[in-house]
């Protein structure tokens, strides 16, 4: 989905049309109704457009005219954004970016990516050549295998208290909420599982704190006009707080 200052919420989910031969009313679904839904640019619509992803971001659902409709599973949001310094850009909500399970930032390729992007330039309609590689049932049964995997009580009370240090740090006006938290732990799940373990270890929680933190850290004016940043922060909590022993579940 191509998000432009024009776009309108009911592009995105869908609208009900009034059939005058059934005299029924029909839902005719939007493009959010997708496994994989790209929202490029999103920070380009207006906020009205942007919530219009709220609801089936956090439920998988849509509501239309107080009727509920399934996105189906998998279900999946990718976002590009703009620097909010561009013109014609307006600034996501934190609820919005709370919704994200992580952020990265992908910058300038290097030069031999470059070069190869050149290179295939020229080609017409490449997407042509793309063939399936997987279903959508095999990646609700990874979805599945993911979320088995084991996290001990100490684990998750580190995630606990790192998620606190966050919410105390002088430099942080908003820290990490529940659903961030929340995050953390399935996120852990699923690079414990990619790495042939069924357990969370706190190594894990250490090195996705970044990715899936960082957007959800609101600074404190002073404290960014002084030159910190959540990456800063983050470390900082990570390295104050202690990690439990790590073990293996049975």
């Amino acid at each position: 989905i191509q998000f432009t200052p024009d776009l309108l919420p009911s592009d995105v989910t869908g609208v009900t049309i009034y059939d005058q031969n059934a005299h029924t009313f029909e839902f005719h679904r939007g493009p959010v109704f997708a496994s994989i839904v790209l929202a490029d640019e999103i920070n380009r619509a207006s906020p009205k457009t942007q919530s219009a992803l709220l609801e089936v971001m956090e439920e998988s659902r849509v509501t239309v005219d107080g009727v509920a409709h399934e996105a189906g599973r998998p279900f999946l949001v990718i976002a590009t954004q703009n620097p909010i310094e561009q013109a014609g850009t307006y600034k996501l909500p934190e609820a919005q970016l709370d919704r994200f399970l992580i952020k990265t930032s992908i910058g300038y390729p290097d030069l031999d990516v470059t070069a190869s992007i050149l290179a295939g330039a020229a080609e017409r309609n490449p997407s042509a050549k793309l063939t399936p590689v997987i279903t959508t049932s095999a990646v609700a049964d990874m979805a599945d295998l993911a979320a088995a995997v084991h996290v001990e009580p100490a684990v998750l009370r580190y995630i606990a208290e790192l998620v606190e240090a966050t919410r105390t740090d002088a430099a942080i006006r908003l820290g990490v909420s529940v659903r961030g938290a929340l995050a953390m732990v399935r996120i852990a799940k699923v690079w414990a599982a990619a790495q042939g373990r069924h357990y969370v270890l706190p190594d894990d929680v250490k090195a996705l704190a970044r990715p899936v933190w960082l957007h959800r850290l609101l600074l404190d004016p002073e404290a960014e006009f002084a030159g910190t940043t959540p990456e800063t922060v983050i470390a900082r909590v990570v390295e104050k707080v202690a990690a439990p022993q790590a073990r293996a579940a049975a």
